[in-house]
C-alpha cells in the first residue's frame, strides 16, 4: 500500500515523515490514511492506519502521543500509553530509542525536533494559539533538560495551512501584535480586503527566536492539496459530517 511521506532534508538520519492521507483503510469523508481517533471513523481503522504508518518509520515501534488541546504544554514521554492515558499536551519529547512520537493535524503545523548528537527528539502540534503561546519553546526547554544544546537542534515543519489559505478576522490579529508589534509582518491583505495569516513563517521564526540554526519548512498547503491532506478548514466550507487527521511521526533508531 503506498503512503505520502513528506521527509525533511534538515533531519536527516532521523526516521520521520509527515504522512498525507494516501494509502490506508479509511473511506467516506475521511478515505485514505486517517490517524484521528476523534474523527468518528471506525477505531480499529485508525488504529491499523497508524500502524501502517508507524511501520513505515520504525517497523514494529510504538507510538506515544498526547491529546492535543491547543495548549503551549510539552510533557517528556518514555513509554507509549493507551488513549484514554494520553496526556493533554501539544508537544512531547523523548530520548527513548525505539520509541515514535506521534501528532496529529489538519491544518496546524505539525513541527518535528532533533538533537542527533544528543539522541534527543520531539514533536509539537501548532496551532496559532499553541504558537503563540509558546508550544515550540516549551518542545525546545523539554529536548534541552534531556541534554540537547540549542545549537544541534534541527526542526522541521510539516504541511499545514498557507498563507494563501488561512483568512482571518479583522480582529484576529489584536493579540499577536500585542503579544509583539512585529508580528505585523506575518500578516498581509488578501483578494477579499482581510487579513491572511502565515503561520508556517511565524513558526519559523519562534524557533529561529529560540536558537534553532536549521529550520526547514515544507510550504505545502493541506487546505489546497486536497488530495494530498486532510483540512479541517475545507471540510468546514463544505459542510462536510467531519474531517480527518494526517500522522507526523519521528523516532530514535534502537
Amino acid at each position: 500500500m503506498s503512503l505520502d511521506i513528506v521527509r525533511a532534508a534538515a533531519l536527516d538520519g532521523v526516521p520521520h515523515g509527515f504522512f498525507g492521507r494516501h494509502g490506508g483503510l479509511s473511506a467516506g469523508a475521511v478515505a485514505g490514511l486517517n490517524c484521528g481517533t476523534g474523527s468518528g471513523d471506525d477505531p480499529a481503522k485508525v488504529e491499523a492506519n497508524r500502524r501502517l504508518a508507524a511501520d513505515a518509520i520504525l517497523p514494529g515501534a510504538p507510538i506515544a502521543s498526547v491529546y492535543q488541546i491547543h495548549s503551549p504544554t510539552a510533557v517528556i514521554v518514555t513509554e507509549a500509553v493507551p488513549h484514554s492515558e494520553r496526556p493533554q499536551a501539544d508537544a512531547l519529547v523523548t530520548d527513548r530509542p525505539g520509541l515514535l512520537l506521534g501528532i496529529v493535524t489538519a491544518d496546524c503545523a505539525p513541527i518535528l525536533l532533533a538533537d542527533v548528537e544528543a539522541g534527543v527528539i520531539g514533536a509539537a502540534h501548532a496551532g496559532w494559539r499553541g504558537a503563540m503561546a509558546g508550544v515550540t519553546d516549551q518542545a525546545i526547554a523539554a529536548m534541552l533538560s534531556l541534554g540537547a544544546r540549542i545549537e544541534r537542534i534541527a526542526a522541521a515543519i510539516g504541511p499545514c495551512l498557507a498563507k494563501a489559505s488561512f483568512e482571518v478576522g479583522h480582529d484576529f490579529p489584536e493579540p499577536l501584535l500585542a503579544d509583539d508589534p512585529e508580528n505585523e509582518r506575518f500578516f498581509s491583505e488578501g483578494p477579499n480586503g482581510k487579513p491572511h495569516f502565515d503561520l508556517e513563517v511565524y513558526l519559523a521564526a519562534r524557533l529561529a527566536a529560540a536558537g534553532v540554526r536549521r529550520v526547514e519548512a515544507s510550504g505545502l498547503d493541506t487546505y489546497a492539496l486536497e488530495d494530498r491532506f486532510y483540512s479541517y478548514r475545507r471540510a468546514t466550507h463544505r459542510h462536510e459530517p467531519t474531517y480527518g487527521r494526517q500522522i507526523s511521526l519521528i523516532g530514535l533508531s534502537r
